[in-house]
């Protein structure tokens, strides 16, 4: 008979965290996507001005409107792809082997966005947008990718330390 560890009480609480994270970014983004042109139109012209106020002391700028939305585009699916890889991690131990998933779901949450945005008057929806929230999906999986590996690099060492002394 298998006997099974039983889960940690921090295990647990990352899961209800990242969880809470991933899906309240997905809501973010479908929520952002439900609003008419005139709605988003005015809420990116608000982010326009404070990042434009932001980069003018470092020499950066001034941004269009258009460059600010792609970013934000970029943002908030950079987000998306890593709660998507936190997600994963606390739920299995062999993360890396099964990282298509979480960009699979980052496709599809993309290709979701772009349909919604069909269906809302003013907005239109694009495939280039699709691409570039994707390519922000595969960002933010590989920040997170790139920080669990170092933690975990910094565990081994941790472990084997004393072998290392002598």
């Amino acid at each position: 008979m298998e006997t099974r560890k039983k889960t940690g009480a921090l295990v647990i609480l990352a899961r209800v965290v990242f969880t809470a994270c991933l899906v309240y970014s997905i809501w973010f983004i479908f929520q952002n996507s439900l609003e008419i042109a005139q709605t988003s139109s005015a809420q990116s012209q608000k982010v326009q001005q404070i990042v434009n106020d932001l980069a003018e002391p470092m020499g950066m700028g001034p941004f269009s409107l258009h460059t600010v939305r792609k970013m934000a585009h970029f943002a908030e699916f950079s987000l998306l792809g890593f709660w998507f890889m936190l997600c994963l991690r606390v739920y299995t131990r062999h993360f890396v082997r099964h990282v298509s998933w979480p960009l699979l779901c980052g496709l599809l949450v993309a290709v979701i966005d772009e349909t919604i945005q069909l269906y809302v008057p003013g907005r239109t929806s694009s495939t280039l947008d699709v691409l570039l929230d994707f390519s922000g999906v595969w960002c933010g999986l590989f920040v997170a990718l790139t920080i669990l590996l170092f933690i975990r690099m910094c565990g081994i060492l941790w472990r084997n330390r004393e072998r290392n002394v002598e």
